[in-house]
């Protein structure tokens, strides 16, 4: 086979066999095939699509260019979430420890930020000491142990992904429906999981933006893990404001704690408990999602899901004792508070613009080598729907950085705010 030939015929349209693909994926990986022609292949497929057959295919290769974990041997189902991404969007810290305390196994690998959405590593390795790049055999024993673990991409696990991850980043290539889903699903596939969790955003903070492009992201991922005997539910949820009222990597950590000892109670707390439920009923632990989110409310009120994170932190090397007691974590040296300049109602907040700002605080990264300050980052008092009056508080920005004026001025520009009070946003906008 020829590397061009096969450029050709995807950029003409046309149908590559699995054989083609293969080779292709295979020769890129063993350096056969140079970064230039796998990029050149990745935007002829950026452009013309692939169909459910080759996406397929392309997961199956992917998938099997490395390890698959075997977890047969743990009792019990094994259960897993994933989230395409958004500002705010800390839902695994909350629901892991909740599916873990209900008696399902839950071997989470998980990603880190990039651009302006967060990542749940970063967020976790926010807390001092907190490792997330175990062993192969250490993480199948944490699971096995305590129910839960959350660890990084290996270089065992979907190798092909890591690499043609990297060119699709900077190739403009990140936005393509198939190679998303070969993407997402061979890493969340090689985990051994029986059940999988879909958390697809929508609005201004995702990256699909418009509703009919979740769903169809949404379907695509449901079909490909159901092909390989994975049960999946998927929701498609709201992006089009931050996702709770915290946002930043040791923020967020805080918000998930106090949503686990039961002090939090927002849309974010709904959010959890539904894709909670959904993960304990794909584990076989109720009879349907509505008993399972019973059980996840009945499981923050006795305080089990919150031991069950301090177990998960301590067994993963985490200082606990910053999560008993929240305030002992260093401070910002800047908190600026961000007043409405005139009276009305919260219309719209720009999630991806929110998102971008945090990274020149010092929140995120532009690329993978960019230094996270953990402490940076937002507090929400107001969002989409609430009354403000003139000089009221609308936000709190957490920063090392001395540019209070420009993050203000920047701030207000992610936010409208108009005479009237504007419609409530569903949180849920589809289960597919």
């Amino acid at each position: 086979m020829n590397p061009v030939e096969i450029i050709v015929k995807k950029r003409n349209g046309q149908k590559l066999s699995e054989d083609e693909i293969k080779f292709f994926i295979n020769g890129f990986l063993e350096g056969k095939i140079p970064d230039y022609q796998m990029s050149a292949f990745l935007m002829a497929v950026y452009f013309n699509g692939m169909n459910s057959e080759e996406t397929v295919a392309l997961t199956r290769i992917m998938l099997y260019s490395g390890e698959v974990l075997d977890l047969s041997h743990l009792e019990g189902l094994k259960v897993d979430k994933h989230s395409t991404g958004g500002v705010g969007d800390k839902t695994s810290l909350v629901i892991a420890p909740i599916a873990a305390a209900a008696g399902v196994k839950v071997p989470m690998i998980s990603g880190r930020g990039l651009g302006h959405t967060g990542g749940t590593l970063d967020k976790l390795e926010a807390i001092p000491g907190f490792r997330t790049d175990l062993s192969k055999d250490y993480f199948i024993k944490i699971v096995d142990k305590v129910g839960a673990c959350l660890i990084g991409q290996t270089k065992e696990i979907a190798p092909a992904d890591k690499k043609i991850y990297a060119l699709r980043d900077v190739t403009g290539t990140v936005e393509s429906i198939p190679l998303i889903c070969a993407s997402i699903m061979s890493k969340k596939l090689a985990e051994g999981i029986n059940g999988l969790v879909l958390d697809v955003k929508t609005g201004n903070g995702a990256f699909m933006k418009t509703l009919s492009d979740s769903e169809n992201l949404a379907i695509n991922l449901k079909n490909i893990s159901e092909s390989f005997g994975v049960k999946t539910i998927a929701y498609i949820t709201d992006m089009n404001q931050p996702l709770g009222n915290y946002v930043g990597n040791w923020l967020e950590v805080y918000e998930s704690v106090k949503i686990l000892k039961n002090e939090v109670h927002n849309e974010l707390t709904e959010l959890c408990h539904l894709l909670a439920g959904t993960m304990i009923y794909l584990g076989g632990k109720s009879k349907d999602v509505e008993e399972g989110i019973k059980i996840s409310k009945d499981l923050i009120s006795n305080g089990k899901a919150y031991k069950k994170f301090l177990e998960i932190v301590e067994n993963q090397s985490g200082d606990i004792s910053f999560i008993e007691n929240l305030e002992k974590y260093p401070e910002p040296k800047y908190r600026i508070e961000v007043k409405s300049n005139r009276s009305g109602f919260i219309s719209k907040i720009d999630s991806f613009a929110i998102g971008m700002l945090g990274i020149e605080l010092g929140a995120g990264r532009m690329k993978y080598t960019d230094v996270i300050d953990p402490k940076a980052g937002f507090v929400f008092f107001k969002k989409v729907g609430d009354e403000l009056k003139q000089g009221d508080l609308i936000a709190e920005i957490h920063t090392d950085k001395d540019n209070s004026d420009y993050f203000i001025t920047k701030f207000l520009k992610s936010i409208e705010i108009s005479d009237s009070k504007p419609e409530q946003l569903p949180l849920v906008y589809k289960t597919i």
